[in-house]
């Protein structure tokens, strides 16, 4: 129902008064007022009872159904979704902002439990659909074009048909869901909980992460030793959730027959095996001409015989410790966005403004950021871990377009609105981009222009060669737990076999880097989510290079993709730019650019 769906970043909490201006807070009220609110009880009892009538209206029936008649049926579960959906995005989103409070989470829990108690009869409406034969359904869509509308929503369901399980199954599975649910809380409360002392100073994870992008070395490297030793010290647990999780899994993948632990993945993400595996090819391939040739240079920069895990996200010693106000954050963003079409900007807008945005760093607030697109009916929220940091402007920039696109997909309604993994991190990107540009365009000098260029590369690194790296890493975790129960240092070293890999020879890695894995919530969230980073990342880069070539045209066919949601393939939806993803030359067309931008690096060390 509802998950942390986005890039979770490095950020640091603080208390007490930002320094960073007025940071906005969320105001949930366009989804309910309280947890007592009338409208949330009123829903509760809506839904139960419309469940319950669904079933029973059509339940053992849809073969029977008319063009008409199916159409009043999608509807109505359309509907459903849609109160499902406010309820659990109201409870999610509550939670996150104090994943530590035990009546938030019972909340959550509680309602995630009726939620599922209400919908499981529900469970026939898919298993049924599948079950009709492709001349019948296409027969009804060619009779009605308002159902015909929903011809993505059925394609997408009948890619499970192969895997369907019977009714009895399904149903018990769909029930099961709470307690795969409750692992992952487990896991996030953990997170949350731990305490860290560096330096003297007690931190949570946030805090202690956010240090590995300090410019002292010695703060670096302490927090370094602080999160191994504490994550050692927690190790065991996080090797129980990940080898219940992985086992759950391999379990249900087996009893469905799927082909591989990612098959699941692939379908929900629309895009074919060997589309990715061409993705994970190209990026492994490029591994020396990218992170290897980039970390290089970072080693010489920073004057180091070898570089330790601490230093990899280091500030360059020629870097400005600004901080960046909230004020000048939001004009930068806005500006870039209002640049590139001014529809952008007014569609941007309203997160400032109407309490869309919570962006403080408060204790017990869940690490990182994201864009929860709640329902079609309400908008998006936003959340942040803002600390005034040059990239912070960069994670906004990101969400925020993450916000713009849920905005625009909403028209589509909620069973098409919604994008797939693959596709959702378009608009992010390259909102992402547009205020990087802004931002060189507007650089005074060359050590300013160099640290922006540098730390757009390493941005990069990240959400392609490290997710890359983290995708095998799950590849592997899944495999070897078919094997069988999987030690704290099993998973280790299976964590150690694709770091030297991706980073390359000019790193040394230090006793304790190993349990790093432990704290990566997609790992626990939605296993093998981390290739859509590199995915959206390659697809941005490809579409830029058209923008920048001067595409006529090219905003529109931009907001026409946006407004597509999850209507149409990744094929459709970049053909208009004359691209194509299962063209293994278009990974390399992406990975390109981050090339030229070490070029450029390497060429001002001339």
């Amino acid at each position: 129902m509802f998950q942390l769906p986005f890039p979770v970043r490095d950020t640091n909490p603080a208390g007490g008064a930002s320094p960073f201006g007025d940071l906005p807070e969320w105001d949930l009220s366009d989804l309910y007022a309280g947890e007592d609110a009338p409208e949330l009880k009123r829903d509760l009892d809506w839904l139960e009872q419309a469940c319950a009538s669904f079933a029973a209206d059509y339940e053992g029936k849809l073969a029977d159904l008319d063009a008409a008649g199916l159409l009043d049926c999608v509807l109505r579960n359309e509907r459903i979704n849609m109160i499902a959906g406010r309820i659990m995005s109201f409870a999610g989103l509550r939670y996150y902002q104090l994943t530590t409070d035990a009546g938030r989470a019972k909340f959550m829990s509680d309602m995630q439990e009726q939620i599922t108690n209400f919908t499981t009869p529900l469970v026939f409406f898919t298993l049924e659909l599948n079950r009709l034969e492709d001349d019948h359904l296409d027969g009804l869509l060619a009779q009605n074009a308002d159902l015909a509308r929903y011809k993505p929503v059925f394609d997408r369901i009948r890619a499970m048909k192969p895997y369907q399980l019977s009714d009895e199954l399904e149903k018990f599975l769909h029930d099961l869901g709470v307690v795969g649910d409750a692992w992952e809380r487990m896991f996030d409360e953990t997170i949350a909980g731990l305490e860290f002392n560096v330096q003297g100073e007690p931190l949570n994870i946030e805090g202690t992460l956010n240090l590995m992008t300090d410019p002292d070395r010695e703060k670096r490297e302490a927090a370094s030793h602080e999160l191994a030793e504490v994550l050692g010290d927690n190790v065991k647990t996080f090797a129980r959730v990940h080898n219940t999780q992985t086992k759950e899994k391999e379990i249900i993948d087996r009893w469905r027959g799927m082909e591989t632990p990612q098959t699941g993945r692939h379908l929900s993400n629309q895009v074919e095996p060997e589309v990715v595996e061409a993705l994970r090819n190209a990026v492994v391939k490029a591994y020396p001409k990218l992170s290897h040739r980039y970390y290089e240079l970072k080693r010489k920069w920073l004057g180091l015989d070898v570089m330790q895990v601490w230093d990899r996200n280091a500030p360059l010693p020629m870097e400005d410790p600004r901080v960046v106000d909230w004020d000048t954050a939001q004009k930068t963003v806005m500006d870039a966005y209002n640049a590139f079409d001014p529809r952008m900007g007014e569609l941007a807008e309203p997160f400032f403004t109407k309490g869309w945005i919570d962006a403080a760093v408060k204790p017990g607030k869940a690490p990182g950021a994201f864009a929860h697109p709640t329902v079609t009916d309400v908008h998006p929220y936003v959340m942040l871990n803002y600390l005034g940091k040059p990239r912070d402007v960069m994670t906004l920039a990101h969400e925020l377009g993450h916000g713009v696109h849920q905005v625009l997909a909403a028209g589509q309604g909620e069973m098409l609105s919604s994008t797939p993994l693959t596709l959702a991190e378009t608009a992010s990107v390259f909102g992402e981009m547009l205020t990087f540009r802004k931002m060189l365009d507007g650089a005074k000098t060359k050590d300013e222009r160099r640290v922006l260029l540098a730390g757009k590369v390493e941005d990069m690194i990240n959400t392609v060669v490290r997710q890359i790296a983290f995708y095998d890493f799950e590849c592997k975790l899944h495999e070897a737990r078919r094997g069988g129960e999987l030690t704290p240092d099993d998973i280790n070293a299976l964590w150690m076999s694709v770091q030297a890999e991706s980073l390359g020879p000019a790193f040394e890695f230090m006793d304790g880097y190993e349990t790093f894995w432990s704290y990566i919530p997609h790992f626990v969230h939605s296993p093998f989510y981390v290739y859509a980073y590199a995915f959206g990342d390659g697809l941005v880069n490809a579409l830029y290079a058209v923008y920048a070539e001067g595409e006529a045209g090219f905003e529109e066919k931009y907001f026409d993709m946006l407004k597509a949601g999850g209507s149409k393939h990744h094929k459709e939806l970049l053909a208009p730019f004359g691209l194509d993803a299962s063209d293994p030359a278009f990974w390399d067309k992406g990975l390109s650019m981050i090339s030229g931008f070490i070029d450029e690096l390497e060429a001002m060390e001339e």
